[in-house]
């Protein structure tokens, strides 16, 4: 293993650990589709829906196109491999990854528990949702009957029973049970999980050392913080954590030139001399997701607009980042129009320092990508309705097609 590693080299690693740059398999099913979640570790969930769920775009950038019905069955069954809890985000995890993390749920119900909190404050709607799950089974929070079930502010404008559920949730005493239409679907522990994962007990350092072993393996390298985000650890246990996993060998430690702090490669990790790749990253891909490892590792500075007032926007609402084999070379807002079946492109952005050159072949890559994506939402056509660096040659390339 390598003492020291370039700053491409580092890039082909992550990438490759992330599944890009392996051919594309004939056809899509259920396989390959836990593949790619058994590769991340997780599947991040939005409730975004401009474009793409961000769930599928993942997926869909490292396979092609599939059928998002075969991974809602997969994804979403009230009993079945994955469930969903809060790793990193809300996300869809393997189910026999959910006891490692019980040191999570009990630092929420230390959280929840404490003396100004909301459900300190309302002991009994906990209790009393725990009973209703009991007596009825899984049920989505729209489906149960309650005085407080009316929304309302500060979380999000949901009513208590949704709010109450989110807590039960986090701290473990409830979990999902699929999603319909993505609402989520709320059950005891004991009416979707494994006994045996119910069981376990995972010890908190002994579950960082799995955790952070995984984010290495989904990273292949990567600086403490980038191991600590993975699942938004705190530090002090990664730290712990990447010490015992860099004594057993799992862990190689290395230098990256132009990196601030020290790096851990995966022992299993690729290190290929090429990556080739064409795909579009949902806001919310593990690639991209830290917005200080991706300007580090690719010098693309990310941020999502959402939330941003239209005419403050530079990039778009929904951008995404554009990668070509190891590099993000620029940005692309899309919004899926459902109704007359067509994507338009919002806008489509160069990041500074392409060369001219190189922007025909940019063009009729991405063009490709986008035709990939109307053919996958079952979309009659494309149409470039934006600004941007890139719209014009892409407007063009596409049009020649």
């Amino acid at each position: 293993m390598p003492e020291s590693v370039s700053p491409a080299l580092a890039r082909r690693i992550a990438l490759a650990a992330q599944g890009f740059g392996r051919p594309r398999p004939a056809s899509v099913g259920t396989r390959q589709l836990n593949g790619v979640i058994d590769r991340l570790g997780l599947l991040q969930l939005d409730s975004v829906n401009v474009y793409e769920r961000s769930h599928y775009q993942p997926v869909f950038a490292r396979l092609g196109a599939y059928d998002k019905a075969r991974l809602d069955r997969l994804t979403f069954p009230t009993r079945g491999g994955y469930v969903e809890y809060w790793a990193h985000e809300a996300a869809v995890i393997p189910v026999d990854t959910w006891s490692s993390w019980r040191w999570r749920m009990e630092d929420y119900r230390a959280y929840f528990g404490g003396r100004d909190s909301w459900a300190a404050a309302n002991p009994q709607m906990l209790e009393w949702l725990v009973k209703e799950l009991a007596a009825n089974g899984p049920m989505a929070a729209s489906a149960i009957e309650h005085d407080s079930n009316v929304r309302r502010g500060p979380w999000w404008g949901w009513s208590d029973v949704k709010r109450g559920l989110e807590v039960l949730f986090r701290q473990g005493d409830v979990v999902s049970a699929g999603r319909t239409r993505f609402e989520r679907t709320y059950a005891l522990p004991q009416q979707v999980l494994p006994a045996a994962v119910i069981e376990r007990e995972v010890p908190r350092h002994e579950a960082h050392v799995q955790l952070v072993e995984r984010a290495a393996a989904a990273h292949g390298i990567g600086t403490e913080k980038d191991l600590a985000d993975y699942y938004r650890l705190k530090r002090a246990d990664t730290k712990a954590a990447i010490a015992e996993l860099e004594e057993a060998g799992t862990l190689v430690p290395v230098t990256v030139d132009g990196w601030r702090f020290p790096a851990w490669l995966h022992r299993d990790a690729r290190l290929p001399r090429r990556v080739q790749a064409a795909a579009l990253l949902s806001p919310f891909d593990p690639v991209v997701w830290e917005r200080a490892r991706t300007e580090r590792m690719f010098g693309f500075h990310y941020r999502i607009e959402i939330y941003t007032p239209a005419e403050k926007r530079i990039f778009g609402y929904y951008s995404l980042p554009i990668l070509l084999d190891d590099a993000l070379v620029g940005r692309i807002d899309l919004k899926n129009d459902r109704q007359a079946k067509v994507l338009r492109v919002q806008s489509a952005w160069l990041e500074e320092g392409v060369p001219a050159a190189s922007v025909p072949e940019i063009a009729a890559r991405v063009a490709g990508v986008l035709h990939e994506i109307s053919g996958w939402q079952a979309l009659d056509s494309i149409e470039v309705v934006g600004r941007g660096t890139l719209s014009a040659a892409l407007e063009a390339e596409l049009a020649s097609r």
